[in-house]
Parts: C-alpha cells; sequence; structure tokens
C-alpha cells in the first residue's frame, strides 16, 4: 500500500448540469456521492440511452446553482451512526427531504419543480426540447457513481492551452492532489482499488470520455474549444477516471488516498 496524495476539494451536483458544490465532507454510498445528481431534467429531444437536458443542449444550465431547502438531511443517510455502530446498511436517501431550490442567473430563486423554471431553461433554444423533471435516490451520473481528476492534469492542461484551467470545467466529486505531481498519473489507477480517509475503498474502473462541457467556463458559459480539441489530440479525448464504491463511508477533505493493491 502507498500514499498517492491527498483530497484537494470534495464537490457533489444536486442537478446534473447545474452548478455544483463544494463540501467539508461527503459519505461515498454504492450509488454515488450522497446528494449529488438526485435531480435531472429529460428531454423529448434526446435518445432513450441518454435522455437528459444537460449543457451540451443549454449552456445557460451551468450558471443555475442549486442547494438543498434542508443541508444536514441532505449531508448523509439519516441512519448514518446507528449504521456505522451496528455495521448496518445506510439507509437510501429519502426523497422527500432532498428538496432543492434553484437560484436563477439573475437571482431568482424557484423551486426546482416550479414550471417557470422549466420555461426559463427552454429559452433560447430549439422548441423541440420538452421537458420533464427526473428524480432519483441514486446519482445519476454519465457513467460510473464517483469521478476524480488530478489538479496536475488542470495544470498541464492550462500550459498545454495557454488558457487558464478552471478545475470545475471537469465537474468531478473528488478533486485530487498527486504527490509525484505528475499530470495524467490517476490513468495508471485503472484496474486498482484506492482507500480514501480511514475507511472508504474505491474501485477505479475507466478513463473519463470528455465533451463539449468541459470547453464551457463554469461562471459564464462562454466556450473555449481548445481545451477538448487538445484533450482529443493529447490524451484520448479523456480526462480523470470513473471507480465505483467498494467501501462506503466519509471521505473528508485533505484525506490521505492510498493505492490498495
Amino acid at each position: 500500500m502507498s500514499i498517492i496524495g491527498k483530497v484537494e476539494s470534495l464537490w457533489r451536483y444536486p442537478v446534473k448540469s447545474m452548478r455544483g458544490e463544494e463540501l467539508d465532507e461527503t459519505f461515498a454510498s454504492y450509488t454515488g456521492i450522497y446528494g449529488d445528481r438526485v435531480f435531472a431534467f429529460r428531454s423529448s429531444a434526446n435518445h432513450k440511452g441518454f435522455p437528459y437536458f444537460t449543457a451540451r443542449d443549454q449552456r445557460k444550465l451551468l450558471l443555475y446553482r442549486p442547494r438543498f431547502r434542508n443541508p444536514d438531511k441532505a449531508a448523509k443517510p439519516i441512519n448514518f451512526t446507528e449504521a456505522e455502530s451496528k455495521g448496518a446498511n445506510p439507509l437510501l436517501a429519502n426523497l422527500a427531504e432532498l428538496v432543492v431550490d434553484v437560484e436563477t442567473p439573475d437571482g431568482k430563486k424557484l423551486a426546482i419543480d416550479d414550471p417557470v423554471l422549466i420555461e426559463m431553461l427552454r429559452a433560447d433554444i430549439d422548441p423541440k426540447h420538452e421537458l420533464t423533471l427526473m428524480q432519483s435516490q441514486r446519482a445519476m451520473t454519465d457513467c460510473r457513481p464517483v469521478s476524480i481528476f488530478s489538479l496536475q492534469s488542470a495544470q498541464q492542461l492550462a500550459e498545454e492551452t495557454r488558457t487558464l484551467m478552471d478545475k470545475r470545467r471537469f465537474r468531478a466529486n473528488v478533486y485530487v492532489n498527486l504527490t509525484s505531481g505528475e499530470a495524467f498519473a490517476e490513468n495508471n489507477l485503472v484496474g486498482r482499488s484506492v482507500r480514501i480517509g480511514s475507511k472508504v475503498v474505491i474501485s477505479i474502473l475507466q478513463r473519463d470520455s470528455r465533451c463539449v462541457v468541459i470547453t464551457l467556463d463554469p461562471d459564464t458559459g462562454e466556450q473555449a474549444p481548445a481545451i477538448l480539441k487538445k484533450v482529443a489530440q493529447a490524451h484520448d479525448g479523456m480526462a480523470g477516471v470513473y471507480g465505483a464504491v467498494l467501501v462506503e463511508g466519509l471521505i473528508r477533505k485533505g484525506d490521505s488516498i492510498e493505492v490498495l493493491n
């Protein structure tokens, strides 16, 4: 076993493709980061395999800021303490308690299910997008439950593209600071397992195939096509890795990361 770095920051995204929120600690479950992507919008214009309405369809989605109305209840399972002490399984999220309000780019506050919000999201796009709200106890991720990205990879891409690189473009759950200082070293973890902190074990399953979303500035929605072009040309179209949780538990900012096998 060897320590390869530390958790630099933790993020979750209550509504798929909307702005994320930084956390000091988070509960990593088999189904994903607790409270992550529990809401999404489905578009009638997108195919059944990927029905989600995302920033690929409407860049302004990134400018909407969702917040849980009851943040304490959205932090971890309600039976977390009992489960930890007795070795029981933590309960899945109670959807009735995971209520989200959304702050719009112009500062309005709307409930996630307010029809006015849908009309705002559909503004200035092809009218073929008929939207319906989705809610799930499981994170509605693109691929695997947890995404990991290193600061070193972000820095190398900044140098390669001569672009100021905000790590938030990559919408990871766990941003890591690698001891080696080597960019894209997270690729070497595919097929291996890591322990984060004292308990959580994640199996790293595959690299993260990237799309146009990484070209969008998380604060303005403005596009920088050179980023995706460089990822495609120099990094096989991939940046960061995906994993599945093998042992559930809390992850905290600053936790060490060690390779188990």
